[in-house]
């Protein structure tokens, strides 16, 4: 399939190509030749999940999902695709920010004394195969809270370091996507090593494949392919402006940092609280929330214990706790501190927002909690106070 009119790069590699199914799981198997664990996108459970794959078989072909607020549900397809689904329960944070990582170890010697022994961590080289726009944007902002400061997570960067990236490019939002309003998708900018674009039409079904660094262009050499052509390249890009077109949801057109600023005793606060049952599944499911706490744990005979880290969420009472008492003590003000850490002061720590439009946490709150909803009526609270006489 390989065609000689490939596009190339300075190294004499495609800069470009077409791929066919086997083509795709053509690039699952180098990316495993080449000591690679890969993650992708599987269906199990009633759920399109990130797992382990063997082959591009494992890979959800024609299942899509419906979604709403506190809603999911799989469906099929009839084309056929791949990827034509919209972000599930998971993130890549999972992978680079684990749910719980043992921290060290200790045991009580014979003779009385304790001797401690600082976890050692497994070396692993992931590659990612489906990361949506909104999720490498996610990445990239974990990159900048992990790694980017003066004290780096030697967790994170253990997993991170190397991760191999290949994008896909969004063609199916679901309802409760805005990756638009927040400038994160549905297509891709760049820190990717390759990126996809799933094209089904009447020319067949074809992934249009770009490398956007030289380990991409050297994974995409050894793969059978086609020269990529402008009918394919046309779709694709039709494809994900039609999408762009197609969101769900939509942040309101205003400096939402702002926004979030000025709005701190609304009353907004009182009803979306009202629904709030602290469960933290949103933080849970966001992937660029990253708190974590500690807890030592011992066995019965007290001879041994261990200390792991595990994520926490700012709806935990007590993860505000001081001496005296939790600094937000009511659902009000851990709601608040969410929406408005999420959307506004996160620029003050990061230089950036916290939230990429995946739409998770509306999926995944037990009473469908939207938070572009909540924006949106803080905006026009903010909107009659700003002009009431």
């Amino acid at each position: 399939m390989t065609d000689a009119s490939d596009s190339g790069t300075d190294l004499g590699h495609p800069a470009e190509a077409i791929l066919d199914r086997d083509g795709l799981d053509a690039l699952v198997g180098v990316l495993r030749r080449r000591g690679r664990t890969v993650i992708g996108p599987t269906l199990r459970d009633g759920a399109i999940v990130l797992d382990e794959l063997d082959s591009a078989d494992a890979l959800p072909f024609g299942w899509g999902v419906e979604l709403e607020a506190g809603q999911y549900r799989v469906r099929r397809r009839e084309d056929g695709a791949a990827f034509a689904h919209s972000a599930g329960p998971q993130s890549w944070k999972s992978f680079l920010h684990p749910e719980r990582v043992r921290q060290w170890t200790a045991d009580r010697d014979p003779g009385g004394g304790v001797t401690a022994r600082e976890e050692t961590r497994r070396k692993v080289s992931y590659a990612f195969l489906g990361v949506r726009p909104c999720d490498l944007r996610a990445i990239r902002i974990l990159d900048r809270v992990m790694s980017g400061g003066q004290y780096p997570d030697p967790v994170y960067l253990s997993r991170r370091t190397g991760a191999f990236l290949i994008a896909v490019e969004c063609t199916e939002p679901g309802a409760t996507c805005f990756c638009v309003s927040m400038g994160s998708g549905p297509a891709v900018d760049a820190g990717y090593d390759l990126a996809l674009t799933e094209v089904v039409d009447d020319a067949g079904h074809r992934f249009w494949c770009r490398s956007g660094s030289e380990e991409g262009a050297a994974v995409l050499a050894e793969l059978p392919r086609r020269g990529a052509d402008d009918p394919t390249r046309t779709a694709a890009a039709e494809a994900v402006s039609a999408a762009a077109d197609r969101m769900g949801r939509s942040m309101p057109p205003v400096d939402l940092r702002t926004l979030m600023r000025d709005s701190l005793e609304a009353e907004r606060w009182d009803d979306v609280t009202a629904r709030c049952l602290s469960c933290g599944n949103c933080t849970m499911v966001c992937p660029t929330c990253f708190c974590t706490t500690t807890e030592d744990v011992t066995d019965l005979t007290g001879d041994h214990a261990e200390r792991w880290r595990r994520w926490d969420s700012c709806y935990d009472l007590d993860f505000s706790l001081l001496h005296g008492g939790p600094v937000r003590a009511s659902a009000r003000s851990r709601y608040r501190q969410w929406l408005t850490h999420k959307l506004g002061t996160w620029h003050d720590q990061f230089d950036s927002s916290g939230c990429v439009g995946c739409g998770r946490c509306i999926v995944w709150c037990p009473t469908g909690i939207d938070l572009t909803e909540e924006a949106h009526a803080l905006h026009q609270e903010a909107t009659r106070r700003e002009g009431a006489p």
